[in-house]
């Protein structure tokens, strides 16, 4: 089999992807600095900063999902790539809060429908034996810049401004920009071979005339499709549970480690690396079983993040990197798993819809969890929430690890035929 990276058009989709990933992870360092720092802005306005961010998911993600089936996936992501550098120059002009969170909302709406194109454009370009690498792939730049964003951010921060950081996504949106322009000629049947992973006697969807009609027929193939719903459900249920502590860790350093504020930007990067040498391993393989990925990965995030809810004042810093990483490696594996199955058992044509479903699921949930997390650990404290919310993930990645046979059946089905064939094979 050839390497994705001959296949051009992927090529030139993982670059945009990755320059502008890279400049999301600088910016959002940046904005936190200029408004927690330089600004001193209220706890409650820094709050509203996640909301705003996530109104536009809830209200635009399924939609957002339908366009992105029905139009031209590389033009929807280059218009948004456009905007987004038009709106990151306006931040730069932001005088207070009040200019900064509706312009951070126009932009996040923008992403809310780039985000379904590139995964349906991804599943329309690659070939069938080869998306599990590309999805890898998307996770793996998204991981490391991750790191390297904020790392060079600081580093910048030290001896310019805020407004820099911010002027480099725009520069690197607008590269983005200009390598999509080059792929504006894909016409939509511009397409690689897929396997039919319909249920046998299941016909294609068929493509409704209406907006409308695509909409309802997105949710109709979500609560049909066994697996698309329990992978999404199990998705929606760790990610409800991880948001309502994920805004919370630099409370929990606070009480840890009250005079080394580097740990935690140390424990922040541990779980990047954890992530990138989990996808690199994951992209050796050319598929893996859903329930051993993604109940796995759930596991070893739950485990890691019970365990630092068990830290003390005085504990040795090397268990913060540690369970950092161990967290990492669990996210990435249940990352990559859970986009993949999304990608592979959604019938051709209708991926822009589920992603878009998704989209505005967490979108939602992002709205709520950090809230209910923070009351939590107000009236808690901080570590025993913690470790008692650890526990419920690692109880929850034991059952789906137990279950997957029957969670995710017909994965469960292909990994029983081809055990066979590798024998005789061997």
């Amino acid at each position: 089999a050839k390497s994705v990276w001959t296949n051009r058009i992927y090529a030139k989709m993982f670059t945009a992807y990755a320059i502008s990933s890279f400049g999301e992870w600088f910016d959002a360092f940046a904005i936190q600095v200029l408004v927690a720092y330089r600004w001193q802005a209220d706890p409650l306005m820094i709050a509203l900063i996640p909301v705003m961010m996530a109104l536009p998911g809830i209200l635009l993600g399924s939609l957002a999902g339908v366009v992105a089936d029905r139009w031209k996936k590389v033009n929807l992501m280059l218009i948004a790539d456009a905007a987004e550098t038009v709106l990151t120059v306006l931040l730069l002009f932001a005088p207070g809060m009040y200019w900064l969170l509706p312009l951070l909302a126009l932009r996040a709406a923008m992403g809310v429908f780039r985000v379904p194109s590139h995964q349906a454009l991804t599943r329309q370009v690659v070939h069938e034996d080869q998306l599990l690498k590309a999805t890898s792939y998307n996770g793996l730049v998204n991981q490391f810049s991750k790191i390297a964003g904020p790392l060079l951010g600081a580093v910048v921060l030290t001896v310019l401004s805020p407004q820099l950081c911010i002027l480099v996504n725009a520069v690197t949106r607008l590269i983005s920009c200009l390598l999509l322009f080059t792929l504006r000629r894909i016409e939509a049947n511009h397409t690689a071979p897929h396997e039919d992973t319909r249920p046998e006697g299941e016909s294609a969807p068929k493509q409704g005339p209406g907006f409308i009609e695509q909409w309802k027929q997105g949710w109709a193939v979500l609560l049909q499709r066994r697996i698309l719903l329990t992978t999404l459900i199990v998705n929606m249920t760790v990610i409800l549970v991880i948001l309502m502590i994920d805004f919370q860790f630099p409370t929990l350093y606070r009480e840890i480690a009250p005079d080394n504020e580097s740990l935690l930007g140390w424990m922040v990067s541990s779980t990047g690396v954890g992530a990138v040498a989990t996808i690199m391993i994951l992209n050796r393989r050319n598929r893996i079983g859903y329930g051993i990925g993604i109940g796995g990965g759930i596991v070893l995030v739950g485990a890691a993040i019970g365990a630092m809810g068990l830290l003390r004042p005085g504990s040795p810093e090397i268990w913060s990197i540690v369970l950092g990483l161990v967290i990492g490696i669990g996210n990435g594996l249940f990352m990559v798993t859970n986009n993949y199955a999304l990608q592979k058992e959604t019938p051709e044509g209708m991926t822009g819809r589920i992603f878009g479903i998704q989209n505005m699921m967490s979108s939602t949930i992002m709205i709520a969890a950090p809230l209910a997390g923070g009351l939590l650990i107000k009236g808690f404290g901080v570590g025993e929430v913690f470790c008692v919310l650890g526990l419920l993930v690692l109880a929850f990645g034991i059952i789906c690890l137990l279950l997957q046979r029957m969670l995710w059946p017909t994965d469960a089905k292909k990994r029983a035929h081809e055990e066979p064939l590798r024998q005789v094979s061997g």
